[in-house]
């Protein structure tokens, strides 16, 4: 059985299209791997100290280059595939001129992609990894602390922060592993639910509404299903907070262990309203990508657990680990006193 992706090409693409690394020299580049292997350990301890949560074991940290980061992603679409039977069955019974030219254009596709955004990721936690793992992209890391100009050491331990943080998530709430594969499983069942002439038709309809009421069309809220969307307020929800949560941790760790934290918090965030209004072929890859909604996830989940801390402390951010009845949804995201009390009334 052949893939619906070449996903040997996608990786050969990825690397094309990565841009070229920061120039260091070979003893600089050694430097700054062991800085973060360092950085990665103590990050636990910081965690812990604010949080109050600790990983399991078998949770491992791992320094990458951009190409290792590309691999890492093109193998996790592979398994995120295979959580997808029927795309797997519709690309067998497709036309033998399918079968030939489809895997390869998207692979393109997707190297493309994963190159550029080899260029912006910093870190990620591989939770679809058997077991999950912590990638630093090192080569970004030093390409951002250096146009930010900011010192290399802080920069470095405080994305280290960030990314332990995601580690910890995944790696000390015994449930949300499973909740998290079961999430993407069931996303991927709901597109089997609806044919393209259902999507069709509705956004017609919705472009229709749209030039009537005079307003800009909702196009890929159009194309989703009731499921779909009820789907995706959970993802949004739980994105939100893991990222929110994240953002939080590394900024109340204390200026004694991270003096420069608020000028890197300052310069981090101009960045990235600079490059949510850039124009031209990165626009284009951002909004492809869902780059802007990303940063808005951030800006909305660390206000959320804000908000909670204000409420009681981290011990009522931790109630969102507690089950997965707590996490929240979307809506509750953006109205904290919403969660508060449906969460207040379970525990009732």
């Amino acid at each position: 059985m052949s893939d619906p992706i070449d996903f040997e090409l996608a990786g050969r693409v990825g690397r094309r299209f990565a841009p070229d690394g920061p120039d260091l020299t070979l003893d600089q580049a050694r430097n700054v791997v062991a800085e973060l292997r360092d950085h990665a350990t103590q990050a636990r301890e910081h965690v812990y100290a604010i949080t109050g949560m600790e990983a399991e074991p078998g949770h491992p940290a791992v320094v990458v280059d951009r190409g290792d980061w590309i691999d890492s992603n093109v193998a996790a679409m592979g398994k995120v595939l295979s959580l997808w039977p029927t795309a797997l069955e519709r690309h067998e019974e497709s036309s033998n001129a399918a079968k030939a030219i489809g895997p390869r254009a998207s692979a393109v596709q997707v190297g493309a992609a994963l190159g550029w955004l080899s260029g912006k990721v910093l870190g990620q936690y591989e939770a679809l990894a058997d077991p999950g793992r912590l990638l630093l992209v090192a080569p970004t890391i030093v390409h951002i602390e250096q146009v930010l100009e900011v010192e290399p050491r802080d920069f470095r331990l405080w994305v280290c922060l960030h990314e332990e943080t995601h580690r910890v998530q995944f790696g000390a709430v015994p449930w949300l592993d499973g909740y998290f594969r079961d999430l993407i499983a069931r996303a991927l069942q709901t597109f089997d639910e609806t044919s393209s002439g259902e999507r069709f038709l509705a956004i017609a309809g919705e472009v229709f509404d749209a030039i009537v009421k005079r307003r800009t069309p909702d196009l890929i809220s159009a194309a989703q299903t009731s499921e779909q969307r009820a789907v995706l307020d959970e993802i949004t929800g739980l994105m939100s907070v893991l990222e929110g949560h994240a953002d939080v941790v590394m900024d109340e760790v204390d200026t004694s262990i991270i003096p420069s934290v608020p000028q890197i918090r300052e310069r981090f965030e101009s960045r990235r309203s600079s490059e949510a209004s850039v124009r031209g072929a990165d626009s284009l890859w951002r909004k492809a990508l869902g780059m802007d909604a990303k940063m808005a996830q951030y800006r909305e989940g660390a206000a959320f657990v804000r908000a909670l801390m204000a409420e009681g402390g981290m011990a009522t951010v931790n109630l969102v680990w507690d089950r997965a009845e707590n996490l929240p949804s979307a809506q509750e995201v953006r109205d904290p006193d919403r969660w508060l009390a449906r969460v207040r009334g379970i525990a009732a």
